[in-house]
């Protein structure tokens, strides 16, 4: 099998020829900068220049001879882009090392952090010295919100408005036909599976808007509200899908969107609130989507999500990452066993909360063993760590993970 065959071949739940494998091809299942500089010497590769392709959360780009060791099998779509040097600046990790973050998307200085701002000038985030990633500081709507100026608040948003490759290679005309034409190229030149990252965030971009606790009092004190707030969203959301399917719908494998629904203890939201004021419109985005291309949809949805699952499900969900396996609810062998069949698992191959960091390298290579004696027969599973290798893993453990996949073999 190539690549692609392996992860469509997990994702129409058959069993492919081994594991099917993801690092990197999406912000969830990627790797701090500060850790991959100490991957590659642990692999013995020669160094190279650490670029950032995701500011906020200090992700790594995974180059080819890594993506080659592990055996990877899927890629995003926004590796097509910004491959030039001059698409990059020197910039500095938050221990001193030398890195590069994409030309549009460089912080302001400001004493002892580092800030971003909108276009219209509004600080947005935040990064401390000695914090390791930057979180959010303005909320469009948190003083009164305004939903004629929904679109335009998202320039005012952290999560939106610091962009990724390909950056702002998508505005105007041009822009859309270099995205179409980078996302031919990528195609062309990998056997892996392409993920395009859409996001199309609901439940979160009201966080994002409101800030998460007036979000949640809005949710239940003014539900027509909040229903009013996701119809005008969903259009929005809508609109940019069928721009995005347009250009690169034919290139790729899987279509992305984002939505953390869970805790360490259970969902944010009920399955009946869930179901009455959000699953109608995850239902009309992933659909469309479908219709639009020939895609399978993930959902990168966090946390201990089991009580929200058959509704996903019914609204159209094909894959769900990362498994968040050490959750309530979360545990493998009831997923696999009561959703396998309905529901691909992109994730939950290794514990990142104590197992990746803290374990030894043999601890690892056994639990990872067991997670897949659960989780690989009959397919319906994509190999990844649940969510980023963040900067305090040692890259020993790293190895032993992927290694230990590589050498799987089913026991039955």
């Amino acid at each position: 099998m190539t690549s692609r065959d392996r992860v469509l071949a997990a994702l129409n739940h058959c069993e492919p020829d081994r594991v099917a494998v993801d690092f990197g091809a999406h912000r969830s299942s990627g790797i701090a900068a500060l850790a991959y500089p100490r991957l590659r010497a642990a692999l013995g590769l020669p160094p190279r220049p650490t670029r950032i392709y995701d500011p906020i959360q200090q992700l790594a780009v995974i180059d080819d001879d890594v993506l080659d060791r592990f055996g990877v099998d899927a890629i995003e779509l926004g590796r097509a882009f910004a491959l030039d040097d001059a698409d990059w600046v020197d910039w500095p990790l938050p221990d001193g090392t030398p890195a590069q973050l994409p030309a549009w998307a460089v912080p302001t200085r400001e004493k002892d952090r580092w800030v971003y701002y909108s276009k219209q000038g509004n600080p947005i985030a935040v990064m401390p010295d000695g914090a390791l990633y930057f979180d959010q500081i303005y909320w469009p709507f948190l003083d009164g919100d305004d939903f004629d100026a929904l679109e335009a608040g998202m320039d005012e948003i952290m999560w939106s408005a610091v962009a990724s490759p390909p950056g702002p290679l998508t505005d105007g005309p041009e822009g859309k036909r270099r995205l179409a034409e980078g996302a031919r190229r990528l195609r062309q030149r990998t056997d892996r599976a392409i993920v395009g990252l859409f996001g199309g965030n609901l439940f979160e971009f009201g966080q994002f808007y409101y800030r998460s606790d007036h979000f949640m009092m809005l949710l239940a004190a003014q539900p027509d509200r909040a229903k009013e707030f996701l119809e005008r969203l969903t259009a929005i959301h809508l609109k940019h899908l069928e721009e995005y399917l347009e250009l690169v719908g034919p290139s790729i494998d899987v279509i992305a969107f984002g939505d953390d629904l869970g805790t360490q203890n259970g969902p944010m939201l009920s399955p009946a609130m869930y179901r009455e004021l959000f699953k109608p419109h995850h239902a009309r985005m992933w659909n469309r989507a479908k219709e639009l291309a020939d895609v399978r949809v993930m959902l990168h949805c966090c946390g201990g999500v089991r009580p929200l699952l058959d509704e996903l499900i019914d609204a159209g969900l094909d894959a769900i990452n990362p498994v968040q396996i050490t959750c309530r609810g979360m545990d493998p062998a009831g997923l696999k066993r009561d959703f396998g069949d309905r529901l691909t698992f992109w994730g939950g191959g290794c514990d990142t909360r104590r197992m990746l960091s803290q374990a030894t390298p043999e601890e690892i290579r056994r639990h990872v063993r067991e997670q897949l004696e659960i989780w690989a027969p009959g397919g319906g599973f994509v190999f990844q760590q649940v969510h980023n290798v963040l900067a305090d893993v040692p890259p020993e453990n790293i190895i032993a993970m992927f290694d230990a996949v590589a050498e799987y073999r089913p026991t039955a």
